[in-house]
């Protein structure tokens, strides 16, 4: 049994800010990560570049240099993990969190390799671990996947890209260039307005010239080995088919919430309940940092406008300790 000021769980770049916080502020504690450092920035594409500029990435003021104003997914590797091992962060890898209980005024943590105690656990497990499923018959295919990661595993092959979203559009736009005949299926009547405004306009103009094939105001019906059915504007089409990304996006473990005792808003974006100041959930002891903070809403906290949820948490929990 390990006892602790602070369990962190989720070893992301809020995660990580949190414990470099709290070190700073002499509290024990740990990080515990299910993956690698950083495992969801780990898990993004290969080629993936950051909306925000390297500067709106910095934790902890520690300056951020990047080749470009946009960093890359290889540079965010790098500096998350020169952070969390120069800084020698109590960091846990490949630790996954299974179960949290209360007594009292203390937390009982039950990952899949030790126990351990705390007044305060901070939960920021990000996003990015549950895809929002299509729901359609053949969608546990072996060609179909929620995640995407490097385009030249789609060359010469027919791809169905499912989405509208960065993730979307970046992949439709790699395995193109990488061979592969790819067709995207978009829910609404255009590219998402959200789209990197550096690639809209490519992915507008590869369409227009009928380099990408798109059918909008569609939708998905089922999945076979070799083809994929659609419901379109002008009835129902059929596709020949080799591989599909549904890239449909992600979602909190809500569940977890749950059983740790968060409670969320009464409708569809499920927002946890948290207060503004502190990052307190309405269990006491249980705080909330980063894109978790939204609930369905993953667009709300990115990791520029969620660092400072790391000194509202230590700040507070340091106050009460005194």
């Amino acid at each position: 049994m390990k006892n602790f000021d602070i369990v962190i769980i989720g070893g992301g770049p809020i995660g990580i800010a949190c414990g470099l916080e709290a070190q700073k502020n002499g509290l024990s504690y740990v990080i515990l990560e299910k993956g690698p450092i950083v495992n969801s920035l780990y898990n993004y594409p290969v080629n993936m570049q950051f909306f925000s500029s390297s500067e709106k990435l910095e934790i902890d003021e520690i300056p951020f240099i990047s080749k470009e104003a946009k960093p890359r997914r290889s540079e965010a590797l790098e500096y998350y993990r020169r952070i969390a091992t120069s800084n020698k962060l109590h960091i846990n890898l490949f630790e996954k969190v299974t179960s949290v209980s209360k007594y009292e005024d203390e937390f009982s943590i039950l990952s899949d390799k030790n126990t351990y105690k705390s007044k305060n656990i901070v939960i920021a497990t990000g996003f990015y671990d549950i895809p929002n499923l299509l729901n359609v018959p053949g969608e546990d295919l072996p060609k179909v996947s929620h995640y995407y990661n490097d385009p030249h595993f789609y060359a010469g092959q027919k791809l169905v890209v499912i989405g509208a979203s960065n993730s979307s559009v970046d992949a439709a736009l790699e395995s193109y260039r990488k061979g592969a005949d790819v067709t995207l299926i978009i829910r609404g009547t255009e590219v998402g307005q959200r789209v990197k405004y550096w690639v809209r306009p490519d992915i507008i103009n590869r369409i227009k010239e009928e380099s990408i094939q798109v059918f909008y105001n569609s939708t998905v019906k089922e999945i076979t080995k070799d083809t994929i059915v659609i419901n379109t504007e002008n009835g129902e089409e059929t596709l020949l088919n080799d591989f599909v990304l549904a890239l449909t996006g992600y979602k909190p473990n809500f569940t977890f919430l749950e059983q740790v005792g968060v409670s969320f808003s009464n409708d569809e974006k499920k927002i946890p309940t948290y207060n503004d100041e502190t990052m307190e959930t309405n269990v006491n002891g249980v705080y909330l940092a980063g894109v978790i903070c939204g609930g369905m809403e993953t667009h709300k906290w990115f990791i520029e406008n969620s660092r400072i949820h790391a000194k509202m948490i230590i700040s507070n929990i340091k106050k009460l300790k005194e």
